[in-house]
C-alpha cells in the first residue's frame, strides 16, 4: 500500500506539530497497560485528537531502558487492529523497530514509520511513507549501561546526516530526524543535545524531539527537591520522581524544542502541549 501523498503534505505547515503517544503495551515506562484493548486505545486516540494532536504514534513494544523484545506476531496483534480503526481518521505513525511489523502496519494504513533504530528506510521507501530516523546508541535492553561519546552532538549529527542520505536514496515520502533524547544517553548528554538543539535543526531536515516524562527529567526533579536541604546529595544516588510528576518540565522542553526550530514534539500530555504550540504559533 502506498501512503496517500496528501496525508503527509498536510504536515508541511510551518506551525509546531504535536504527536500523541498511544502505547498498546503492558510495560511502557509511563502508561503501560492503560490502553491494552483496541477499544480503549482507539478511545484514547480520539481524546488526543480532540485535544489537538496532529499525529497519533501507535506502539506495541516498549523501548524503555531494559525492556525485553516482543515477538513480532504479538506486536502486530497489539497494533494492527488499532491502526485499521484509525487509518481513515488521522495521520498515524507506527513506532516499531521490526521491519516485518513496520511493513504490515504501513500496509494496513499507517502513514509514517517512527524508527528508533534509524535503519528501516527501505521499508518506508517501499510504501512511500514518512520516515522518522532516530539516533540510539545500543539497544533498549542495554542502551543505558554506561553510554559514552567523545562528542555527543557531533556524533548524533553525523548519524542523522547519514540517515538523511539513506532516506533520500530509498525514496521515503517525507523525512524527520530525531536526536533520540534518552536513548543511550546520560542526563548530561540529553541536556547538551537540548542546549545545542539548534545545531541539529541546522542540518536542514525537519526535527522531531521526544522528551515527554523521560527519566532524566525525573532525576532533575529529584535532585532539585533535595538540593536545598541536603548539600551532599548526588543525582546518581536519587530515585527519579514518578512519570506522572514530570508534566511541567516535559511541556517546557517541548516549548524549548520548538523555539530552537524543531517541527514536531512527541508527547503523552497532548492538551497542555498543544496549548503551548498554539501560543508559539501566534
Amino acid at each position: 500500500m502506498t501512503v496517500p501523498p496528501d496525508r503527509l503534505a498536510g504536515l508541511a505547515e510551518a506551525r509546531p506539530l504535536v504527536m500523541g503517544i498511544l502505547n498498546t503495551t503492558p510495560d511502557s515506562f509511563s502508561d503501560g497497560g492503560s490502553w491494552g484493548t483496541v477499544d480503549r486505545a482507539v478511545a484514547h486516540a480520539e481524546t488526543m485528537l480532540a485535544d489537538g494532536a496532529d499525529i497519533i504514534d501507535v506502539g506495541g513494544e516498549s523501548s524503555r531502558p531494559g525492556a525485553e523484545p516482543v515477538d513480532p506476531a504479538e506486536e502486530m496483534r497489539r497494533v494492527l487492529p488499532v491502526i485499521e480503526r484509525l487509518a481513515d481518521r488521522c495521520v498515524i505513525s507506527i513506532d516499531t523497530a521490526k521491519p516485518e511489523v513496520a511493513d504490515a502496519a504501513l500496509a494496513r494504513g499507517a502513514h509514517i514509520l517512527n524508527d528508533i533504530t534509524g535503519s528501516l528506510e527501505s521499508v518506508a521507501g517501499h510504501h512511500a511513507a514518512g520516515w522518522i530516523a532516530m539516533h540510539m546508541q545500543g539497544e533498549p535492553r542495554s542502551m543505558q549501561t554506561n553510554p559514552t561519546y567523545d562528542d555527543v552532538v557531533a556524533e548524533v549529527a553525523s548519524f542523522l546526516l547519514d540517515a538523511r542520505r539513506r532516506g533520500d536514496a530509498a525514496g521515503v515520502g517525507r523525512l524527520w530526524i530525531d536526536p533520540g533524547i534518552g536513548f543511550g544517553k546520560t542526563t548530561e548528554h540529553n541536556l547538551r543535545l537540548l542546549r545545542e538543539l539548534r545545531s541539529i535543526v541546522g542540518l536542514g531536515t525537519d526535527v522531531l524531539v521526544g522528551v515527554s516524562r523521560k527519566r532524566f527529567i525525573g532525576l532533575i526533579h529529584a535532585y532539585a527537591d533535595v538540593a536545598d536541604t541536603d548539600e551532599g546529595a548526588r543525582q546518581d544516588e536519587l530515585a527519579p520522581t514518578p512519570p506522572n510528576d514530570r508534566l511541567e518540565a516535559s511541556v517546557f522542553l517541548a516549548a524549548w524544542s520548538w523555539m530552537c526550530g524543531a517541527r514536531v514534539v512527541r508527547c503523552h500530555d497532548v492538551a497542555p502541549t498543544v496549548a503551548v504550540a498554539r501560543r508559539l504559533a501566534t
